[in-house]
């Protein structure tokens, strides 16, 4: 059960929502010892229980099937949380302004750590009236490329796509900029440095 669904889960879940093991139980049409079984690990619920069990919970089937308890804390929406996930089967890439459970193609997708650019993935930035061009020395063959290079800033996310055999280079606009990113489809998403 602790591969998908989490007993522990679950049982955090109906607490916080003050639910006895017997009251969730009749909600569900089971006996209260099956629920009682799963929030041990002695058992799992039927897949047919699966959507009416998240919406007894409060949850999304995705938050329940992770067996993560996916609370946004982000009511601001803070940009500097934006995170991006690729998929490794159709390449689509997609983004969140905080915690999420994001899937695309039946994979359940995590989010992508930035890390410092090396050589390869270094950008050079050119300011020109209002807007960065973002160029780099890095190889665009089709099998290693730039997929996308991002540009956060406090009103939004501007994502710009990159083609393998197309150009490494990419014009974003230049207002309020607080941090750049470029994915390499090999070497993983780059945090570039932004000069204010």
């Amino acid at each position: 059960m602790n591969q998908y669904i989490t007993g522990a889960i679950i049982k955090k879940l109906r607490e916080s929502r003050k639910l006895s093991q017997s009251a969730l139980a009749e909600k569900l049409r089971v006996s209260d010892k099956a629920v009682s079984k799963w929030e041990t690990g002695r058992g799992y619920p039927d897949i047919t229980l699966i959507e009416p069990l998240a919406d007894a919970l409060g949850i999304s089937v995705m938050e329940l099937l992770s067996g993560k308890d996916v609370t946004n804390t982000n009511r601001a929406c803070k940009m500097e949380r934006t995170r991006f996930y690729v998929c490794p089967l159709c390449g689509n890439v997609l983004y969140a302004t905080g915690e999420a459970v994001i899937s695309c193609c039946g994979v359940t997708l995590p989010p992508l750590e930035a890390e410092a650019p090396d050589d390869e993935h270094a950008c050079a930035v050119e300011v020109s009236e209002d807007e960065l061009y973002l160029s780099f020395r890095h190889g665009m063959s089709k099998a290693h490329y730039l997929s996308f290079v991002a540009a956060v800033r406090d009103g939004g996310c501007e994502l710009v796509k990159l083609y393998p055999e197309g150009g490494a280079e990419a014009r974003v606009k230049a207002g309020g900029v607080r941090r750049l990113y470029c994915y390499c489809n090999r070497h993983g998403l780059f945090e570039l440095p932004v000069k204010s």
